[in-house]
């Protein structure tokens, strides 16, 4: 079962020849997710070979032109291809205002519903959902308001054993009620306990967006334990007060948000332009969190399905 991010943009503030500006592609196995859509994201859909049929939500993190220049070539092209399917953009207070002046000067309207949600995120909390997925918003500390995003599956029912039902002749009528935690009466009178019948599912998927943001200790608690922490690294630790006078994070602050917060693997992007090559940011962060990786655009990170029988 698909849980899979692709980095469409990896540079900040400006693209380059070969790093595009921030952006990053959730694909699970019923919805995608478009986090962030920086100036060329409909290009780098394209060059990754995703269709957008399966996407209704689009979450921006805040309104720096880097994170949100490319919805109006996105949402035309959407309109130019026929879409009718409604779509969600979820951002901080002003987004709607600011695209709005373009999209009038379009000869055609939207021909599929938009809506515009405005949320700031004061503490970690419940966003919204799409298919299976379950969004929880939290503040990053930037010099705008700025949201992190958290996206991880919903809790799924035990699974219940075949050969149980086999066993006891379980009739199907009866599956659903076993899988939401009942025990099961056979004909007989004897009660099998819902533990003898049903196996763990297995545990949901997570992948946190932490972009423009200083280094606080607080971050760790909102990402605590995820399987993909995508964090910022717009510079290298020698750059430390210029990163902070900027409202960014170093590689190895990221590192060490990664190591507090126990994640299963770390991203490292929104480089500055200054670094040609990203080597040195990998190098930095895995001084601190071995399993750091500076993506490069156009890279695809999975987290594996682990299905779970009886233990």
């Amino acid at each position: 079962m698909r849980f899979e991010v692709t980095i469409l943009g990896s540079n900040g503030a400006v693209p380059t020849a070969d790093r595009h500006a921030s952006g990053h592609f959730l694909r699970s196995e019923t919805t995608d997710v478009l986090i962030d859509c920086g100036e060329g994201t409909q290009m780098q859909l394209q060059a990754a070979g995703y269709g957008l049929g399966r996407l209704d939500l689009i979450l921006i993190t805040h309104l720096h032109g880097d994170h949100y220049f490319g919805l109006p070539g996105l949402l035309t092209s959407l309109a130019l291809t026929g879409r009718t399917a409604p779509l969600r953009i979820v951002s901080p207070p002003g987004l709607r205002a600011k695209l709005a002046p373009l999209l009038e000067l379009d000869r055609w309207k939207l021909p599929f519903p938009l809506t515009f949600t405005e949320h700031a995120a004061t503490e970690a909390g419940p966003l919204t959902t799409t298919g299976e997925l379950e969004v929880i918003s939290f503040p990053l500390r930037h010099r705008v308001p700025t949201n992190g995003y958290l996206i991880r599956e919903r809790v799924r029912e035990p699974n219940i054993l075949r050969e149980q039902i086999e066993r006891y002749g379980i009739p199907w009528q009866q599956i659903a009620a076993i899988k939401a935690g009942g025990d099961f009466t056979t004909p007989g009178g004897r009660v099998v306990p819902n533990a003898e019948l049903t196996a763990p599912a297995a545990p949901p998927r997570s992948y946190a967006y932490c972009s423009d943001t200083l280094h606080f200790p607080e971050l760790a608690d909102y990402v605590r334990q995820v399987d993909l922490l995508y964090h910022e690294a717009t510079f290298l630790h020698d750059l430390v007060a210029e990163a902070h006078a900027k409202g960014h994070s170093t590689a190895r602050e990221a590192a060490e948000t990664a190591r507090d917060a126990h994640v299963g693997t770390l991203l490292l992007g929104h480089y500055s332009s200054r670094y040609r090559g990203v080597e040195g940011h990998e190098a930095e962060a895995r001084s601190v969190f071995p399993r750091s990786y500076a993506v490069r655009d156009l890279q695809r990170y999975a987290v594996p399905f682990v299905a779970r029988g009886r233990e």
